[in-house]
């Protein structure tokens, strides 16, 4: 079936702009023209026909000079022409003219030639008029032992068809069917020949299947997708059958197709429960997704061993089994390491721990060792990740893990290093014997760090963990190496003048010295070698003056607090008043030499007011060194990292509540409900039967008003595409399976007549794509019919589906009758999942997103809080601005939400809202939208336009 309309594409190439030619041109070129002309004329013929041309004159002239001719595509367009073609009358009876055509049928069923015989058997396969078919059957038959495979499939084929539309055709078709295959030796011919069994005859198959079930494995994987698939339904069927072939699947398991290990594991699921069928299918989905090169291959197969894991009896079984899953992350597929990684944290136990982080750890240095590549980083990254949380779960393993991924504080990749450095910086305040650990190790890489973000939280942690005299002043020292010679101003000016130690003899005896003045006021001296000592000075500057040179007083501020936190905690450790006041002079000489900085005009931006304030608040506090600085620096900082460690560990927390919420759980002593032995009234019917139908049909739970989602979402995605009053009524299910729309539509002929070649036409608009033209049907008067269409997604955007049904009326001599379909809308919803990142990545997403779309709030909610949950229920997006942020009263809000697409696509989306002055006014304020696509944008505005306003309840419900 799928062939014939293949060439109907693609043998039919007309140009669009070129005139239709009138119907004598056409039955001229079909009785005089040549082959070649007979041919284009052929395929216009058909073009017409399917556009809706009515062409009955045509019809003898093709079957008196056309069909004769022995050319091999003038007989596929002949295929196709008495496949389009009318073939009744206006009273509704077979055109007498079709008896030729059976007798053509019949000559091309006994040709010599191979190819006409099998394409002429696909044909019949959609033929649908009995009395066509009737003459036909001895030459089917008779095609069943034609030397050649491909005839003998085909004609499996017509016969399978033929006895499922019209078994008085051939009553004996499954006799005759078992009785070839037991001769067969072609793989194809056989497997059709099962297959036709299967439906058929279900017995016979498998009368056949035990015949041979030793010799399964030495079949072709074709046949042995269809063995697995009828040993599926009869073991669902008949669960007492699975004894019987279970041996069969754990054979199949060792097949040498893919697809037939795929389908093997996936049945043995489902057929056993027990711990070793279990074992053996998850060790075959291993090895799938291990040797298979294709991605989605690989992500497909993972998500069945993400679904084993759902199931708590196969999860046990599973973690056995997490050394071998971590093989996968020999992919190089960042979506496949990622999804790895989640399953095995989710697997991890205190048994397999060890051994975990030992693959992860030399993962990790495997990273930085090859060459760095663009998912390098981000792999490092999730390796981090990984490491934490196992940490996390099992502090014993921390002692191992922490030195090796603190040599990434250094690391070029600034996500993977901040990563490294959120880890740490939780490690120290959970694990307080790992504190001196870490601070050693710490010093030995401060040095070498990198990044500035990662400069500055390294730190913090040394000034809030240091707490000995010999560290605190190994920070120091560590922090005067990296700021070079103080006064800094003073420093740079002998630089620029080439006044070192080396050049002062030098620069005197050129004389070629100049005095220059600044705009603060200050000297500043410039000679021949200034240039060039300026760019040595600037090449050799240590990591801190450099980024503070640059202008970043970011990070001074954070000095000031670091020595300042040092300075308070020396005084308490050291006794002795001179080494207090001479470690307090140097760290205020510090902060003292940024300012004079900042001010000087050396530095390429001034220093900013925020970070002005912090460094002479610092100063004051040293100057001062009360006991309530000591406490507000040393502890009180502290409290609040913990503070926020913990909301972060209780988000944790309800987030994965909420995600194992969704899951069905039923007790030991729940009642079970059987219907059979529901009381009976005295009708003798089940006496909530009434209410049990009433609620399926309503989506409501029985004896209350709720609403059960899952029905109701059932009801709510039909949609009406025609009127009640119009000849053709027509409704459609839409169902979104993921990457794929199934559109299930209800065509209900009101009328009296026979509607004749009735097509449901479609087109779409968007990023979507019709995979296949429905076929054309006939309906009787008041008949139904269901048709279904498949639509591919290939991104996440708003997209429209439109069309009409077109039909013939039995009898009717006018043009053919149109009926306009409503436009069915598909909802950017049902692509898009909350999803969690962390603010680094939120902001860095937000700097890399070039498409935005700014909506203006218009609601009719006056609560800031309620506005906020309202917006997340309706977009499908995440709150990534925690609880305790949002609590409270307060006149405005802001706040970050996030979500993905099934496609990978990221939507971010940023909330400023605030409450007027009026009471029970709505709040205003605006959204801003910004992902990657335009599409996306646009279609999560224009879904957050629809449904800002909440929809109140009528009084009195």
């Amino acid at each position: 079936m799928a062939n014939t309309e293949q060439g109907c594409y693609t043998l039919i190439n007309i140009p669009s702009d070129s005139e239709p030619p009138t119907e004598m041109k056409l039955k001229e070129d079909l009785e005089k023209g040549e082959t070649k002309t007979k041919i284009e004329a052929l395929k216009k013929v058909v073009l017409m026909i399917l556009n809706g041309e009515k062409m009955p004159g045509l019809l003898m002239t093709v079957i008196r000079f056309v069909m004769p001719v022995q050319d091999h595509t003038i007989k596929k367009l002949l295929l196709i022409f008495w496949e389009v073609v009318p073939k009744y009358s206006g009273d509704g009876k077979l055109l007498q003219e079709f008896i030729l055509v059976c007798d053509a049928y019949r000559k091309d069923l006994q040709h010599p030639n191979e190819f006409i015989r099998g394409s002429t058997l696909r044909f019949l396969c959609k033929l649908k008029e009995p009395e066509l078919l009737e003459p036909l059957m001895p030459a089917i038959r008779a095609c069943l032992d034609h030397r050649h495979s491909y005839v003998r499939r085909n004609a499996v084929l017509a016969i399978y068809t033929i006895y499922r539309n019209f078994d008085f055709l051939i009553p004996d078709a499954p006799e005759l069917i078992a009785n070839f295959l037991e001769g067969e030796q072609d793989a194809s011919c056989k497997r059709n020949a099962f297959m036709m069994l299967i439906h058929v005859d279900q017995e016979r198959a498998l009368t056949y299947l035990v015949s041979c079930i030793d010799q399964v494995t030495s079949f072709g994987d074709i046949l042995q997708l269809v063995i697995v698939e009828l040993i599926y339904k009869v073991c669902h069927a008949n669960p007492s059958e699975r004894s019987r072939f279970i041996r069969c699947i754990y054979n199949l398991l060792n097949s040498s197709s893919p697809a037939v290990r795929y389908e093997a594991a996936g049945t043995l699921v489902t057929l056993s429960s027990a711990p070793t069928a279990i074992k053996a299918a998850a060790s075959c989905y291993i090895e799938l997704i291990v040797k298979e090169s294709d991605n989605n291959v690989k992500l497909i197969v993972l998500d069945r061993l993400i679904a084993l894991k759902e199931v708590p009896s196969h999860e046990k079984v599973l973690q056995e089994l997490v050394m071998d899953i971590l093989r996968v992350l020999s992919a190089p597929d960042l979506e496949v390491r990622r999804k790895t990684l989640e399953l095995s944290l989710d697997l991890i136990t205190s048994r397999n721990v060890e051994e975990m982080v030992l693959v992860l750890k030399k993962e990790v240095v495997k990273t930085n060792n090859t060459v760095e590549q663009e998912d390098t980083g981000k792999y490092r990254q999730l390796l981090v990740r990984t490491l934490h949380q196992c940490c996390v779960r099992f502090p014993d393993v921390a002692q191992t893990v922490i030195p090796v991924l603190m040599e990434f504080l250094n690391d070029a990749n600034e996500l993977a290093a901040l990563d490294v450095l959120v880890f740490v910086r939780e490690a120290m305040q959970r694990f307080e014997d790992l504190r001196p650990l870490v601070v050693n190790k710490m010093l030995e890489v401060f040095s070498s760090i990198k990044s500035i973000k990662v400069f500055r939280g390294a730190l913090w942690l040394l000034g809030e963990y240091c707490i000995s005299k010999d560290d605190i002043q190994s920070v120091m020292t560590e922090i005067r190496q990296s700021l070079g010679e103080i006064p800094i101003v003073d420093d740079e000016i002998r630089k620029a003048a080439g006044e070192t130690k080396e050049d002062e003899s030098q620069v005197a005896q050129t004389g070629t010295v100049q005095k220059l003045v600044t705009e603060l006021g200050t000297y500043a001296t410039q000679s021949a070698f200034s240039t060039v000592s300026a760019t040595k000075g600037a090449e050799e500057r240590p990591p801190l003056r450099k980024w503070l040179m640059e202008g970043d007083f970011f990070i001074g501020a954070a000095l000031a607090n670091t020595l300042t936190k040092l300075a308070l905690r020396y005084t308490q450790v050291v006794t002795e008043p001179r080494r207090q006041n001479s470690f307090v002079a140097e760290c205020m000489l510090i902060m003292s030499t940024i300012i004079h900085l900042g001010k000087s005009g050396l530095s390429t931006l001034p220093i900013n007011d925020d970070a002005l304030d912090r460094i002479a608040l610092c100063l004051k506090v040293l100057s001062e060194r009360s006991p309530k600085m000591y406490e507000i620096f040393n502890q009180l900082c502290r409290e609040s990292l913990s503070g926020m460690l913990a909301a972060k560990a209780e988000d944790e927390r309800l987030t994965q509540k909420a995600s194992e919420s969704k899951t069905v759980k039923i007790q030991a002593d729940d009642p079970i409900s059987f219907i059979q032995l529901a009381a009976k009234n005295e009708f003798g019917t089940t006496e909530n039967m009434f209410e049990l139908t009433m609620s399926q049909a309503l989506g409501t739970v029985p004896g209350k008003k709720e609403t059960d989602p899952l029905l109701s979402s059932k009801l709510n995605k039909v949609t009406q595409l025609t009127g009640f009053s119009d000849p053709v009524y027509a409704e459609a299910y839409v169902h979104v399976n993921q990457y794929d729309i199934v559109l299930d539509v209800l065509i209900v002929n009101q009328t009296s007549d026979t509607l004749q070649n009735l097509t449901l036409e479609l087109a779409t608009l968007g990023d979507l794509k019709l995979v296949e033209k429905p076929q054309p049907v006939t309906m009787g008067a008041h008949d139904f019919c269901n048709i279904k269409a498949n639509v591919k997604v290939a991104s996440t955007e708003n997209g429209i589906i439109f069309g009409n049904i077109v039909y013939d009326v039995s009898g009717a001599a006018s043009d053919r009758n149109c009926v306009v379909l409503n436009d069915i809308h598909i909802d950017i919803m049902d692509y898009i999942v909350p999803a969690s990142c962390t603010d680094t990545e939120f902001r860095q997403m937000w700097a890399e997103f070039e498409w935005e779309n700014k909506v203006s709030v218009n609601t009719n909610i006056s609560d800031l809080k309620e506005y906020l949950e309202h917006l997340i229920s309706s977009t499908n997006m995440k709150c990534l601005t925690p609880e305790k942020a949002l609590d409270g009263e307060c006149g405005f809000m802001a706040a970050n939400m996030y979500a993905k697409s099934i496609f990978g696509e990221s939507a971010l989306a940023n909330i400023s809202v605030e409450k007027p002055a009026q009471p029970d006014a709505p709040v205003t304020g605006h959204i801003r939208i910004r992902a990657k696509s335009q599409g996306m944008a646009l279609s999560l505005g224009d879904k957050i336009n629809l449904s800002q306003k909440k929809q109140l309840k009528p009084q009195g419900m």
